[in-house]
């Protein structure tokens, strides 16, 4: 049986503030920092050692499993990066303080966007510094595939897309994957991985900081699943 690790980033300095981070590009907090080490200690007590870790472009979830593995003392293996498993573009939200755009739209619609699975927040303009288009990391990558603002629906579609493509043939091979990513990339993943409807997901929450085990049987179907601490 193949095992896969999820690893949401720890804290991140926008988090602290309570604000839409997105595609925002921050660094982790203080704490952020300790929870990845925490998260390296886990894995482990568990005697959990991936054989590859995957991460997004942006440096509080690659800075996360940095720490994590070496916590672990497995840094030697091989870390792919991609886009395509960066936290949902909060658009015209991003670098909001939640609070603030909760006051401004109302509880239902605030409610809906952040935590439903369809309705999306208000996209940037093509020409918002905000916008990943006019970050040069993003210089190779067709500017018509870069979200000005998404869903957890379409989140989910790109996620899973990655998924199947890179992720799901070394599962096959019964490898040990650990993806260390963000709360929504990482929930799309979850709604898939146990069937969860459109409605529950709603009250999914992925914690920072905190690993979760899934073991997949030969059809990659959850067997079992563990959300692990120290105790």
């Amino acid at each position: 049986m193949a095992k896969l690790i999820l690893l949401r980033h720890g804290e991140s300095l926008y988090n602290k503030q309570h604000l839409f981070t997105g595609w925002s590009d921050v660094e982790l907090s203080q704490k952020g920092e300790e929870e990845a080490k925490k998260a390296g200690q886990i894995l482990r007590k568990h005697q959990l050692y991936p054989d590859i870790c995957f991460t997004s472009w942006l440096k509080r979830a690659i800075h996360t499993a940095q720490l994590t593995l070496k916590e672990l003392e497995w840094e030697h293996i091989n870390c792919l990066k991609s886009w395509k498993l960066n936290e949902r573009h909060y658009g015209a939200w991003q670098q909001c303080n939640k609070s603030a755009i909760e006051q401004a739209v109302g509880d239902t619609m605030f409610v809906a966007v952040r935590r439903g699975f369809t309705a999306a927040p208000p996209h940037l303009e093509p020409d918002d510094p905000r916008a990943a288009q006019r970050e040069a990391k993003y210089h190779a990558v067709d500017p018509s595939k870069l979200p000005l603002g998404e869903s957890l629906k379409q989140t989910q579609a790109r996620v899973l897309a990655y998924y199947d493509k890179m992720i799901v043939p070394l599962l096959k091979e019964g490898q040990t994957v650990l993806i260390c990513a963000h709360g929504n990339s990482l929930r799309g993943l979850v709604k898939m991985l146990e069937n969860i409807d459109d409605k529950s997901i709603e009250n999914v929450e992925v914690a920072t900081g905190v690993p979760i085990i899934y073991t997949l049987d030969d059809a990659l179907q959850v067997h079992s699943k563990e959300i692990l601490g120290l105790s």
